[in-house]
């Protein structure tokens, strides 16, 4: 993830997290319609396959990834207002040069954060 953000900075990357009992077995890289720096708007059609491959292979939706190539580290007002699944919610933010992630669970309108492993 962190190559795949890197290479699309300064424009915001998203994408989604799939597999099973919390360990994240597929990634999947959606093209961001919005084509901006601050903002993401994940394509409707590669959303839609990515969700197909998921459902057909036995998978869930674990999560949903985007950068924040200038920051912050922490959700923004925008992403706590358009969460839309109940998924942890991973935010890759370049901070002094070195990509961090930190994920975040966003439900009515508050988040907290939670735990990323790498295994």
């Amino acid at each position: 993830m962190v190559a795949y953000v890197h290479s699309l900075a300064p424009l915001e990357a998203c994408g989604l997290l799939a597999g099973r009992d919390s360990k994240v077995e597929r990634i999947f890289f959606v093209q961001n319609q919005a084509r901006s720096a601050v903002r993401y708007v994940m394509d409707p059609i590669e959303q839609l396959h990515a969700f197909e491959w998921i459902d057909s292979n036995g998978m869930d939706l674990l999560g949903i990834f985007h950068s924040h190539p200038a920051g912050p580290e922490t959700v923004s007002p925008t992403d706590i207002a358009e969460a839309a699944y109940a998924v942890t919610y991973v935010i890759l933010a370049r901070m002094d040069g070195e990509w961090r992630a930190r994920g975040f669970w966003i439900e009515h309108g508050d988040f907290r954060e939670v735990t990323l492993q790498v295994l």
